[in-house]
């Protein structure tokens, strides 16, 4: 199996077609076509069903692809360091988050750090928080941040912020003039919110059910800002992560703290047996500041109340107050 072979496969997956990718890749079309044909003949199966110029991928192609392009991209990391050791330069601080906490905090986080003079380069990936501690596990990023559970041998959690879910409105919904809202002023309402029932999802459900409040969920989505846009055009009250909502500003929006104490759970990890360089440590400083910064009622707690906060036996309450900010 040769690296020509496999980015020939990567281009044909992004083009959709051989002829485009033999544009990326500066080929002809023919020299490709051949290098598709010797992997299959390789692996032992086909990748692509073929129909005149365009090509289909194979189920078996779509699984193969999430393996080559991680090994691309670790090849362009590898020869982006090797360059920067060439100059004497730090390598890329590499950061793996999910797209809301990337939104919110990474890009904040990277702007106190170039102020505080110990700022350089980054390279940054949303993904799902199952991507996020794969990343870090197999060392494709330096850190990573992610909602909970992050309990797994292999990472060290360095702590765990807290924040209360808000309710997102219309400006022109007559709840948007309420300092709080209500659960059971949602018992009728159209709601927009997250997807990941293993995650915060299951946590806004349970307190529905709590309250005896039949949630009536019109759209859902593996990112909050969705939700928030369906808010935004009138189509449904979203219930979302407060990092989306004050991280992600929106026109024409109002936010409201709810008057259940949904949280909102995420950390910061590394991997375990691997000591955090300079950088990585003032990454870490820096999230925690910017999390307390931005989000109202935030609260810092330690790894070892991982599994109480998940099961909802901290203790713990972030402060509900009215937020009158726009998101």
């Amino acid at each position: 199996m040769e690296l020509h072979q496999l980015e020939a496969f990567a281009a044909v997956m992004s083009a959709g077609s051989v002829t485009g990718a033999a544009r990326l890749l500066g080929r002809s079309q023919p020299g490709v076509s051949r290098m598709i044909q010797d992997l299959e003949h390789e692996i032992g199966y086909p990748l692509f069903d073929r129909n005149g110029p365009r090509v289909t991928p194979t189920q078996r192609a779509f699984l193969l692809y999430e393996e080559v392009e991680r090994m691309l991209l670790g090849l362009d990391r590898i020869r982006e360091s090797a360059l920067a050791i060439g100059r004497d330069e730090a390598p890329p601080l590499r950061i793996a988050a999910t797209p809301a906490l990337a939104a919110a905090l990474v890009a904040r986080a990277l702007a106190t750090l170039e102020a505080d003079g110990v700022g350089q380069d980054a390279q940054v990936r949303s993904a799902s928080a199952e991507q996020v501690v794969q990343a870090v596990l197999s060392r494709a990023a330096d850190a990573g941040i992610a909602t909970l559970p992050l309990d797994h041998a292999a990472l060290h959690l360095h702590y765990v912020i807290e924040a209360p879910c808000v309710a997102v409105l219309s400006r022109a919904d007559p709840l948007a003039g309420a300092p709080i809202v209500r659960l059971r002023d949602l018992a009728e309402r159209r709601l927009a919110t997250v997807a990941n029932r293993h995650r915060l999802r299951r946590r806004i459900d349970q307190a529905f059910t709590a309250a005896r409040v039949e949630a009536n969920v019109v759209l859902e989505s593996n990112a909050s800002l969705n939700a928030v846009m369906a808010a935004h055009e009138g189509l449904a009250v979203a219930v979302v992560d407060p990092a989306t909502a004050f991280g992600t500003p929106v026109a024409d929006v109002a936010v409201r703290p709810l008057d259940v104490h949904i949280p909102f759970l995420y950390g910061v990890v590394t991997a375990s047996g691997r000591p955090p360089s300079p950088a990585v440590d003032a990454l870490i400083d820096a999230i925690d500041r910017v999390s307390h910064a931005l989000l109202p009622g935030a609260a810092r707690h330690r790894p070892a109340q991982h599994d109480a906060l998940l099961s909802g036996k901290s203790g713990s309450r972030a402060p509900r107050k009215p937020v009158g900010a726009a998101a």
